[in-house]
Parts: C-alpha cells; sequence; structure tokens
C-alpha cells in the first residue's frame, strides 16, 4: 500500500499521524501548533497530515463554537500548507462545499455522522483528493466496506478509513479493536482515532465530554492491533479549548506518546493479519 498524499507518501508498514486542533481557532495558534508538531513528526521520521475544521456543523447545541467559516478556513489552511510545505485535512458537511474544499485540502474528511450519506461519498470521491471516512458510531466495521465502495466507484482509490469508537449506551463509546484488522482486510489504509474515541458525546450538558487521559491507553492499543495512522486532537491549554477540548491531547504531551507509538508500531507492525474464513459474507 502507497498512497500520495500531497507532498508526503504514506507507506504499509510506516505509522503516520494525522494531528491538530478540534477546529481553527486563529491562523496564529493553528500555525504554532502545526510547527510543533511537524518538529515531533520529524524528530521521529513519521509522515504528519495537518487537521484541523474550517466548520464543526454537529454540534450538539446552537451556542457552541463551530469555527472560522469555509472561505475565512481554507484561506488559514492554503496558508499555512503553502508556508510549512504539509498538506492539510477538514471535513466537509454538503455538497456545495466540495469544490472549494477541494482546491485547498489534500486529505477531505467524511465526519462520522455523514458516513453513509452517498450522494457527498460520490461527489467527493469524483474530486480525485484522498478520502478520510470516518466510521459512524453507528456502525459494524464490516459494513464501511459498502461505503469505501461508494467512493471506489468514482474510480478514486485514495481512500482513508477512521475507527472512532461505537456507541456504548447513552453519552459513552467503546472501542473494539478488532475492527482494525477487519477493516484493514479491505486494503485501505486504516487510522484510529484515539482523541473522539474518548470523547463521551453529549455528557457535558449541551455539549461532549471526554476522558483526555484515556487518549493514550487507546492509542497504544489500536497500534498494536495494527492501525497504520493515528488522528489526534491536540492543542496547548486544553482546557480552553473552543471545541472538544475534554477529549483533546495536551501539546506537551505529544512528543513522548508519539516516541511510545512508533516503537510499539515497530515491534508489532502495521501490516494486514491473516485469519482462516471470510470476513464479508
Amino acid at each position: 500500500m502507497k498512497m500520495k498524499v500531497g507532498n508526503t507518501t504514506i507507506t504499509d508498514g510506516k505509522l503516520f499521524l494525522i494531528a491538530g486542533p478540534c477546529v481553527i481557532e486563529s491562523e496564529k495558534l493553528l500555525f504554532k501548533i502545526a510547527e510543533t508538531i511537524i518538529k515531533i513528526a520529524h524528530q521521529n521520521n513519521i509522515p504528519f497530515i495537518l487537521k484541523s475544521s474550517y466548520d464543526k456543523a454537529n454540534r450538539l447545541s446552537y451556542k457552541s463554537y463551530r469555527g472560522v467559516g469555509l472561505k475565512k478556513g481554507l484561506k488559514i489552511l492554503s496558508r499555512i500548507k503553502n508556508a510549512l510545505k504539509i498538506p492539510v485535512l477538514s471535513d466537509i458537511h454538503c455538497k456545495e462545499e466540495i469544490k472549494p474544499a477541494a482546491e485547498v485540502l489534500d486529505v477531505i474528511q467524511i465526519p462520522a455522522l455523514l458516513c453513509r450519506q452517498t450522494d457527498l461519498l460520490i461527489n467527493v470521491g469524483k474530486t480525485g483528493r484522498a478520502i478520510n471516512i470516518k466510521k459512524g458510531q453507528f456502525l459494524a466495521p464490516t459494513d464501511m466496506i459498502h461505503l469505501v465502495e461508494k467512493v471506489r466507484s468514482t474510480g478514486n482509490n485514495k481512500i482513508i478509513i477512521t475507527e472512532r469508537g461505537t456507541s456504548f449506551g447513552y453519552h459513552n463509546l467503546v472501542s473494539d479493536m478488532r475492527s482494525i484488522a477487519i477493516m484493514k482486510r479491505f486494503g485501505y489504509p486504516v487510522v484510529y482515532d484515539a482523541s473522539h474515541s474518548a470523547q463521551l458525546p453529549g455528557a457535558g450538558g449541551g455539549k461532549s465530554a471526554g476522558q483526555r487521559e484515556m487518549i493514550p491507553v487507546l492509542a497504544r492499543a489500536a497500534v498494536a492491533a495494527g492501525a497504520d495512522g493515528v488522528f489526534l486532537e491536540v492543542h496547548p491549554q486544553p482546557n480552553k479549548a473552543l471545541c472538544d477540548g475534554h477529549n483533546s491531547l495536551p501539546l506537551t504531551a505529544l512528543p513522548s506518546l508519539i516516541a511510545t507509538l512508533v516503537r510499539i508500531s515497530r515491534v508489532c507492525g502495521s501490516t494486514i493479519l491473516s485469519f482462516p474464513g471470510r470476513w464479508l459474507s
């Protein structure tokens, strides 16, 4: 498996990182975070894709901060992408956003809550950009093959699949690490979102809460299970973050976690495991 994403190449057997703050709060802050993560990625010799949302359209309360918006957000991402020479990722929410987003983004992300939207997947696939499909909290890992096929039907094979936990009663998520092995059988890189898997959806009274102390625990388990990449939301001051602070990793904790994950990846590898029987009926 080899995938070109902007000026970065994702290769089978080499861990890669998707990281950044949940939303764009300001250009200055995002630039500072990106510069810090670049240094950490270079020190550990791993590919890095900057993520941050220009708009979080699926927040629980209309009072919650959503971001700087499509037009301003894409301008910020474009400037940082060109200045720092890194690929950028953000999520889209409707067909109208696809064309302007594809002009800037190296990876277009389909949010978990929109992952089954056929027209969205097909139109995004037609852009030729890399597509990161986040697995809905309501889906079995075997269901993801049907979403992959929607994008693949456009001739676009630059597909990434991201696991982000499964609904476990109200206000809770659980991660079944078997899903990583199952989805890797589809032949595309599988990423583990350790930040949103530590989220407690809606538990904060109109907003999500989270257990950020569990992010390293879940990330280590996922890499040991064979995840090709890790998705992390990071912030210099998570308690002051305007979105998802409860499940954001402090930026100062990132160097030691990445170093640990790289060591685990070298020991365990990220190859597709071979099991008897068929995964799909």
